[in-house]
């Protein structure tokens, strides 16, 4: 039987979803004014659709202090200082540089001769116009100095939500999402020109940029086609509607849709493995298996009665993992190992877990590691030896912390290239999990959550994480033959997306977990232990 197909490339490699550096946007538009189109008409463009957005947002008739730099940011604020004063808003201008670039000195005259009045002092913090923060957008390197860092600082503590960043804000780093200095501008809002700059997904970034949101140039796609192929994409909750994934046949029974093990468990974090069983359950996977400490394997009967507990004798809490063996791993699609499985130490002994790890270095299928299996295997200090060992794919889920265990050596870098890097080295697929995690794949393809709700930040949304990739995992694996194909990174992305996506919801973990299964993932068969089995509406939730 021939190998099955790579998946289709998802997302769209297009202006909705490219994440670029600034240097990889400052070229494109040179590419543009190669070709012969002026520099002054992409100018105009751009800040005629900011305008648009902004009187749309704020109204016909408001008041606005526009901050311009001494460059094309600045050029682009005043043509948004023009376009509002002949619309009838009362503008300023303020700009604290001695020179300009030509264009930017061009457009600063045009407007004088408007009458829009140039300040000669930075703006009073506490006056209600709306900032316009048009001073340096993408070109930033150097901090903006403190004089600028302590007035925008002055301007959120007296009028928080009254800026707005062309672009960037002045002040961070349009690569990592990072202050440049001490402090940046804080906008309630970022219209980011072309395509989004990577840095201003960052967590990092968050508390600076606001909402974001892309102003578009129309750039043709022949543009857009040579930048590498491995360039990160955005994923938005929009993106579950095109997202691909295998069929399996309509008449299989449920062992041949998805098999799954969820190692998990200990008398301190019972817990974990509860809702590392409610995510695998809302996955649809066809029949699911639990080795769990025995004081949890006796009750879970009663909180999930499908779940098949493995239970060997004579284990004890905080061993579960030193009682797996190779015969628990026959015909099974995937194997979670992790969540709530504490140290490898119980009450002062040292548990050899060894034959366990052994068991599942040599099982072919999928292996899902999170929490304290990643704790565990960083401690040997062979962690991407061992992973690249493996006899089947892998699907690491760390927090920061985690992945710093594993790769101290990647302490500082952006998720971005921290979430690459790690992918790459250890020839696992890696879901760096954050306020917008990052997923990477061994082979250098990268997507970022582009949209999450930050109200289900809390304790044990990732043990339901776990357990969905999981289910959603082994499902792939039984559509795709139990090939490598079946643990491609692709599908972690999807499934990590319709994660974040049930979030949206809001409530408690298990609340995310009831979400996912009454219907958040393509193609997902609904699991009859489930409330709301047979719906699949994607409309449900904010785009």
């Amino acid at each position: 039987m021939p190998d099955p197909p790579l998946p289709t490339p998802w997302p769209l490699r297009d202006a909705e979803h490219l994440l670029v550096s600034s240097a990889q946007m400052a070229a494109l538009e040179a590419q543009l004014f190669q070709s012969g189109l002026p520099v002054e008409a992409l100018m105009e463009k751009a800040a005629l659709a900011m305008s648009r957005r902004l009187m749309g947002r704020y109204g016909p008739r408001n008041a606005a202090v526009v901050m311009v730099g001494p460059g094309h940011n600045g050029g682009d604020g005043l043509v948004v200082a023009r376009e509002l004063h002949l619309a009838g808003w009362t503008v300023q201008i303020w700009s604290p540089f001695e020179r300009h670039k030509p264009l930017c000195e061009a457009h600063l005259r045009h407007a004088r001769w408007l009458g829009i009045p140039r300040l000669d002092h930075p703006p009073e913090p506490a006056h209600p116009s709306l900032w316009i923060d048009a001073l340096f957008g993408i070109g930033q390197s150097r901090p903006p100095g403190e004089e600028l860092e302590a007035l925008f600082q002055d301007r959120h503590r007296q009028r928080p939500e009254r800026l707005v960043a062309l672009d960037v804000p002045t002040g961070l780093c349009a690569e990592s999402g990072r202050c440049l200095g001490q402090a940046a501008a804080k906008a309630e809002r970022t219209l980011c020109l072309g395509l989004l700059k990577q840095g201003l997904v960052q967590d990092a970034a968050l508390t600076w940029v606001g909402e974001l949101e892309r102003i578009d140039l129309g750039l043709p796609q022949p543009l857009l086609a040579p930048l590498p192929w491995q360039q990160p994409l955005r994923l938005t909750p929009a993106d579950l509607r095109s997202a691909p994934w295998p069929t399996l046949p309509t008449a299989m029974a449920k062992y041949g849709r998805g098999r799954v093990l969820v190692v998990a468990g200990s008398r301190s974090y019972p817990g974990a493995a509860h809702l590392a069983l409610a995510g695998a359950s809302a996955s649809g996977c066809g029949s699911l298996r639990a080795l769990l400490p025995p004081e949890l394997s006796s009750l879970i009967w009663t909180l999930l009665p499908h779940v098949v507990p493995e239970a060997p004798p004579g284990t004890t809490s905080n061993q579960t993992l030193a009682g797996l063996t190779v015969a628990m791993l026959e015909r099974l699609d995937a194997v979670l190992v992790g969540p709530g499985l504490g140290p490898e130490e119980a009450m002062g002994e040292r548990i050899d877990t060894r034959a366990g790890w052994q068991a599942l270095q040599e099982f072919r299928g999928l292996l899902v590691l999170d929490a304290d299996g990643l704790n565990q295997l960083a401690r040997t200090g062979e962690a991407a030896n061992w992973l690249k060992d493996r006899n089947g794919p892998s699907w690491l889920t760390p927090h920061p912390e985690e992945l710093a265990r594993l790769f101290p050596d990647l302490v500082g870098e952006t998720a971005l290239n921290a979430a690459s890097a790690a992918a790459s080295r250890s020839g696992a697929a890696v879901v760096l999990k954050g306020a917008r995690s990052v997923i990477a794949s061994p082979d250098g393809r990268r997507w970022q959550i582009g949209k999450a709700n930050a109200a289900v930040a809390r304790a044990g949304l990732g043990d339901v994480l776990a357990g969905y990739v999981a289910g959603r995992g082994a499902m792939a694996m039984a559509a795709l033959q139990g090939t490598a194909v079946g643990g491609d990174a692709q599908w972690l992305a999807v499934s990590a997306l319709a994660h974040a996506h049930a979030g949206f919801a809001g409530g408690t973990p298990l609340n995310v977990a009831n979400t996912l299964a009454n219907g958040c993932a393509p193609e997902q068969p609904r699991n009859p232990h489930t409330p709301g089995a047979g719906r699949n509406d994607l409309t449900r939730f904010p785009e």
